[in-house]
């Protein structure tokens, strides 16, 4: 499908309806995300990484393949019980040397290491920013949900002090002042249930951003989403950080891979040695001379090395497509979430308004003796119960929202 086409069908269905308000926001979006990002241990933990590997990279720029080695010998005849005055002193120092191609290979893998590094930088940030838009959904469900609470407690308790003071009057039989109560108490206990939940979430949300604060989420809906930069659903999912960090990790292995081939013998060493020696009845000597040690090739070091870069290289491209399938697969229920959020905003919208409408009509004919207790208390908790969904229905709406967003690549 050409990408004009494909998103005027994912989302032709969002023009309309006001953004309700949120309950009690106090921070954006962005800037909840900086927050927690300030203080996410993952991030700590992948620069110190980033900063590793490109230590590594210089360090392998050196001349030699590790550091240098020295070397002492003594020896005289005094422990052997003669005193001919045979003594002899010998010193050295020697280095490794890179094989052909080894050193270049190996700042390559190092590099290739902290790019990948970076990309996972930002899958953690990527990911964090999921976390917080979660946390604060729930945030905010949890306060609609006291909302809903508060105004089903303020109408039963209502109803409750009418029906009481209809008893007392002998105007309505006892069992509906119970009725009454019941309800009334039955609501007491779903606000308690509520600010429970609520507090939760509140503590939860607060421990991610380290701040007690809730991410305004009601500011981003349609239109940002409509004017966002759209590219095709293929380049959408290359641009994904995930996808790039798999690939990073592809690269990395290939390098390796190279590397254990350029390593095919362990490094030979040069140096130099000096002597110094006297022996009996001749003047002292000293000599200077260098020295060179060869490891030959083998199979029983070698195998070892090329079969865990293989399988190396084997399992990041393997985990590059399964990545790229979970990528195509999130993409398409991310856009599929966003179109059946925007109809049941709406539908729920509109539902709760006729339930409330409802309501207040049913609560009035039993006011008047047109209709019975019972039944204007269950057109008030029906009103309840569809105005809550009403209010979830639109922070998913909202998150749905941020979700595609993130998932084009924009950061709200």
């Amino acid at each position: 499908m050409r990408p004009k086409l494909f998103i005027a069908a994912v989302f032709s269905v969002i023009w309309a309806n006001p953004v309700m308000a949120m309950p009690g926001p106090d921070t954006s979006f962005h800037e909840a995300v900086s927050m927690a990002w300030a203080i996410d241990p993952v991030r700590t933990e992948l620069q110190v990484g980033h900063h590793s590997a490109r230590a590594r990279a210089n360090a392998a720029g050196s001349w030699f393949a590790g550091g240098p080695t020295l070397s002492g010998e003594y020896m005289d005849d005094h422990m052997l019980g003669s005193n001919e005055g045979y003594t002899t002193y010998q010193g050295g120092v020697s280095v490794p040397l890179w094989l052909p191609g080894q050193g270049s290979a190996t700042q390559k893998v190092a590099n290739a290491e902290a790019a990948s590094l970076d990309e996972q930088l930002n899958v953690e940030h990527m990911a964090l920013s999921i976390r917080v838009l979660d946390a604060g959904a729930a945030v905010l469900m949890a306060r609609a949900r006291v909302d809903v609470a508060h105004t089903l407690y303020d109408a039963t308790a209502r109803m409750a002090g009418s029906a009481t003071r209809a008893v007392h009057g002998g105007e309505l039989a006892s069992v509906d002042g119970q009725m009454a109560q019941a309800a009334m108490e039955n609501a007491r206990n779903e606000l308690a249930l509520a600010q429970e939940e609520a507090a939760n979430a509140a503590a939860s949300l607060e421990v991610l951003l380290g701040h007690p604060a809730v991410p305004d989420l009601g500011r981003y809906g349609g239109d940002d989403v409509a004017h966002a930069r759209f590219i095709a659903p293929r380049d959408m999912e290359d641009n994904d950080p995930r996808i790039k960090v798999a690939h990073r990790n592809v690269e990395a292995a290939e390098a390796n891979m190279k590397l254990a081939r350029r390593s095919f013998m362990p490094n030979p060493e040069i140096g130099v040695d000096a002597i110094h020696e006297k022996q009996y009845g001749s003047p002292w000597d000293d000599r200077v001379g260098l020295n060179f040690s060869i490891p030959l090739p083998s199979e029983v070091r070698n195998t070892p090395i090329m079969s865990e870069a293989r399988n190396r290289l084997a399992t990041a491209s393997s985990q590059e497509i399964q990545a790229r399938r979970m990528i195509h697969l999130e993409m398409t229920r991310v856009r599929e979430r966003l179109i059946a959020a925007t109809t049941a905003r709406r539908a729920t919208q509109l539902a709760a308004e006729n339930m409330e409408k409802r309501a207040a009509a049913q609560e009035r004919a039993w006011r008047v003796g047109e209709s019975g207790l019972d039944i204007a208390l269950q057109a008030r908790q029906a009103a309840a119960n569809t105005r809550l969904v009403s209010q979830r229905a639109e922070v998913e709406w909202h998150v749905a929202t941020i979700r595609m967003l993130i998932a084009t690549g924009v950061m709200p």
